[in-house]
């Protein structure tokens, strides 16, 4: 089971991972407050969209073992979030 899932990490890391955004946004709009609804899950789809596109551009420039860490921390618990996985990944970068 371990040599499975460290495979499905590095086969995620060949490119952008698929989130289920709808999904994602579902569970942080119910967390948050302030916000309609609606306004709160339009912008959090936007953002993650937004993330996802500019993830799908960069994705290679990212080292490999980058992209798998932050791709199987994304994976732990919760719902993943390209927003987040961009951050990791570019404070990974910052961090160099």
């Amino acid at each position: 089971m371990i040599v499975m899932s460290s495979q499905l990490v590095v086969a995620a890391a060949d490119g952008v991972p698929k989130f289920d955004i709808a999904r994602s946004c579902k569970l942080d709009v119910a967390a948050t407050a302030g916000l309609s609804v609606d306004q709160s899950m339009k912008s959090c789809v936007n953002d993650e969209q937004r993330a996802k596109r500019q993830l799908a551009g960069q994705w290679t420039k990212f080292p490999a073992s980058s992209r798998a860490s932050c791709t199987s921390q994304e994976s732990i618990g919760g719902t993943p979030s390209y927003v987040s996985l961009l951050t990791c990944l570019q404070m990974g970068q910052w961090a160099r």
